[in-house]
């Protein structure tokens, strides 16, 4: 006996209620065939990796921790656009833009800034649509090994600019690369 229904998306679908035979109500072919399946991983290469004194090769096109880029004179590339927000399909960075002051022209390159740029971590699930939505190379999934650090607290998991933005060492020491190259 077979049961048509319609899926929402509008296919049929062929549903068989046919009875089963004595050998299958007995469940012993499932049951041997995942027991086979049990021996065969033993014999498997193990997948962990003891941490702390091995860590596991990453590939090329590994995606590590978020960093906020500077310019070449320190000054934060990021203008608050809010496209990296709007591109996230985990909804995990949320920003607010506030207006430069003639005082800051040394810490922003534009008008317009991002005062407020968190990152949940716990949501963001490193597809790096926001580096590929940033009109002005602000934000970059670093290449580096270093991961996001573990905690028992999830408000340690919300990464402000103090933990994003490219520390000033570090900029001054791109752009003299750039300049020797």
């Amino acid at each position: 006996m077979s049961i048509e229904t319609i899926s929402l998306s509008g296919r049929r679908k062929e549903v068989s209620n046919k009875k089963m035979t004595f050998w299958e109500s007995l469940y012993l072919v499932a049951i041997v065939k995942g027991l086979f399946i049990t021996v065969k991983h033993l014999f498997t290469r193990q997948a962990t990796v003891q941490y702390p004194e091995h860590v596991r090769e990453r590939s090329d096109v590994w995606r590590g921790q978020h960093i906020l880029k500077r310019d070449e004179h320190g000054r934060e590339n990021c203008t608050a656009c809010g496209l990296c927000a709007l591109s996230c399909p985990a909804e995990a960075i949320t920003m607010t833009a506030a207006e430069r002051k003639p005082e800051e022209k040394h810490l922003y390159r534009e008008e317009k800034y991002a005062s407020v740029y968190e990152i949940n971590m716990l949501r963001c699930i490193f597809c790096g649509l926001c580096e590929e939505a940033c009109p002005k190379d602000a934000i970059y999934l670093t290449e580096s090994k270093k991961l996001v650090a573990s905690s028992y607290d999830r408000t340690d998991f919300i990464y402000g600019k103090d933990k994003l933005v490219m520390p000033l060492t570090e900029a001054m020491k791109n752009s003299q690369s750039k300049l020797n190259n």
